[in-house]
């Protein structure tokens, strides 16, 4: 597998260029600038390209192993791997300063995430969903359970985990079973917990000194459904009063998985109470466990996109190096390098189009948080939380479907070379497989784009940022040379206009409103990401072109251009086919019956 090099070119050109460093103008974070985050990025791909990446195909080859203690073995290195990432103030970093955190805002921290999951994706899931225990606890949880457990979070000492899957409760969770028994007997406010979690990812190891479970459980007196299901916080090991580490609490790692991909991170099947129950605290407010677990599912939901990015990114990398070094066939009289064919050029432009729109779209949705949390201006702060309500699902879904074909091109580059282990293209393939399915599959994020997030404002959200799609197609129209991607992104922004207007009509048909958005949600949240990412290289564009006019003969610039040039031109044409699947109409699919004849 050839070297990864963390991209922070690219990532300073959407931070400085495309998103002007505006985090760093918010309210609280007076003390950040922007050398200060270009040697936070430097820093993280040191981390990146010589800790992590090194450890990516000997930890997928290795694997993890139960042992018969019930505890979880990583592949050699990766503990050693995640003590360099705590040590180093990594996880708080994105973590206020108020709870222990660097305090940085949340687009450098989406940055340093993209390029730990473009180094080892299987590593970088510990951290992803630690960060999704903190931002739960710290909303919802308890003062005593904030003081008692953060800190260590935040520093990396203990890693945190979501647990909602069961054998019986998929992503239908109001079939959720495990039990929760309160102790009034026992000292402190207490429950018993008893049931099983399935595919826990990074449920039980050896990197880290105590692992913090948050797991969805019904008391015995609850109703059935989602309002009867609360959030509990069950540590690996006991808490003492003073702060160190007590007894094991009674939850046991059953089984791992045997996964096509990600093989250095632990998938663990739970088993809670195995005998006298595993200590667990509640963690807001009872029966509102699904509300606040999706606090914490939001978070991860966003950074499995960019999960999906770095993926893309590090494809893109061993794809570009291969075909420069492959010597197949001839161009103009002469041996070459698959790189001179152009069919190849055809499949690595298009690699690295995508991977570049989906970065830029996915940290504009994380300066938009930032906006969320910190403006003064209450209106801005909503109105910036209404377009990260509506950019998370595509984030999610699309980036990682992309990643997905991006991933399957870099295999095809490879040939057969890239249908065997050896090269390192099929981890890839296979790692970014997962992506599409977990944190809510694909299919549920169209539909909570395609109906409840146009339904709740009417569209309002979407229709915003439209506007600001068109805004920058006329630019492009009157820029000259780049008239034609204006062209081409006036006709997107007219598609997705008009597709979510289709969309909304037939969410109020009374007799097939529901089916309706079923039948429609896939095609327009794949029509709703193309069109967002050719916006974004759109802008790129123009901002490249500007800096070949003020004299830059950056190779980087006119690299950027021919990706924008491919993205609106030859990649956005394909995806404005989805306006004519959903004026199809949805009778095919209502009418078709699933049978095994």
């Amino acid at each position: 597998m050839f070297p990864f090099v963390a991209p922070v070119r690219d990532l300073r050109f959407v931070l400085e260029e495309l998103l002007e460093y505006r985090s760093l103008d918010l309210p609280g974070f007076e003390e950040a600038s922007p050398d200060l985050v270009e040697a936070v990025l430097e820093e993280a791909a040191r981390l990146a390209g010589e800790v992590w990446a090194p450890l990516n195909a000997s930890g997928d080859r290795q694997g993890c192993v139960r042992r018969e203690d019930g505890g979880v073995t990583l592949p050699d290195g990766f503990a050693e791997a995640y003590q360099a990432y705590a040590e180093g103030g990594w996880n708080g970093i994105g973590v206020s300063q108020a709870l222990g955190g660097q305090g940085l805002p949340e687009v450098v921290a989406s940055s340093v995430q993209e390029m730990l999951h473009g180094a080892n994706m299987a590593l970088g899931l510990c951290p992803m969903l630690t960060a999704g225990a903190i931002e739960a606890l710290a909303h919802h949880g308890s003062d005593a359970l904030k003081a008692t457990y953060l800190p260590k979070l935040v520093d990396g000492s203990w890693t945190g985990t979501m647990n909602l899957t069961e054998p019986q409760a998929g992503s239908d969770l109001s079939k959720v079973r495990t039990r929760a028994m309160p102790c009034p007997d026992e000292e402190g406010d207490r429950y018993r917990l008893f049931g099983q979690k399935i595919f826990i990812t990074w449920g039980e190891h050896d990197a880290s000194e105590n692992i913090i479970h948050l797991v969805l459980a019904r008391k015995p007196d609850a109703p059935e459904g989602n309002k009867g299901i609360s959030l509990f916080l069950v540590p690996k090991y006991l808490v003492n009063a003073d702060g160190s580490l007590g007894e094991r609490n009674d939850v046991t790692c059953a089984s791992i998985e045997h996964k096509l991909g990600i093989h250095g991170s632990p998938t663990c099947t739970l088993s809670f109470g195995e005998n006298d129950g595993a200590i667990g605290y509640l963690v807001g407010e009872e029966g509102r466990g699904l509300n606040h677990m999706f606090t914490m599912m939001n978070e991860a939901r966003h950074k499995v996109g960019i999960q999906g990015i770095g993926v893309a990114e590090r494809a893109c990398q061993h794809a570009f190096a291969y075909a420069l070094d492959r010597v197949q066939g001839r161009a103009r009289g002469a041996e070459a390098t698959i790189s001179e064919h152009l069919d190849v050029r055809r499949m690595l432009l298009s690699m690295r189009a995508r991977t570049d729109a989906l970065r830029a779209l996915a940290l504009y949705c994380a300066a938009q948080l930032d906006v969320a949390r910190h403006a003064a201006d209450a209106a801005e702060r909503d109105a910036a939380q209404g377009r990260v309500d509506v950019l998370i699902p595509v984030v999610k879904a699309f980036s990682t479907d992309q990643a997905v074909e991006i991933a399957s091109l870099g295999v095809q580059v490879h040939g057969g070379m890239g249908f065997i282990e050896e090269t390192g293209a099929a981890q890839l393939l296979r790692d970014a497989r997962i992506a599409p399915i977990y944190e809510g599959t694909n299919g549920i994020q169209a539909l909570d784009l395609a109906g409840r997030k146009l339904s709740r404002d009417g569209g309002a959200a979407l229709a915003g940022l439209i506007d600001e799609v068109e805004a920058t197609a006329g630019e492009l129209r009157e820029s000259g040379e780049l008239a034609a991607l204006g062209e081409s992104l006036t006709a997107g922004a007219a598609d997705l206009r008009a597709a979510m207007a289709l969309v909304l009509e037939a969410s109020r048909d009374p007799q097939r409103g529901a089916d309706a958005v079923q039948a429609y949600a896939t095609p327009f949240l794949s029509l709703a990401g193309h069109v967002l990412c050719a916006w974004q290289m759109g802008r790129a564009a123009l901002k490249a072109r500007a800096a070949e006019a003020g004299g830059s003969s950056d190779p980087f610039y006119r690299a950027k251009l021919a990706a924008a040039d491919f993205a609106l031109r030859q990649w956005l044409p394909v995806g404005r086919a989805n306006r004519s699947v959903i004026e199809a109409g949805m009778e095919s699919l209502a009418d078709y019956r699933v049978t095994l004849s």
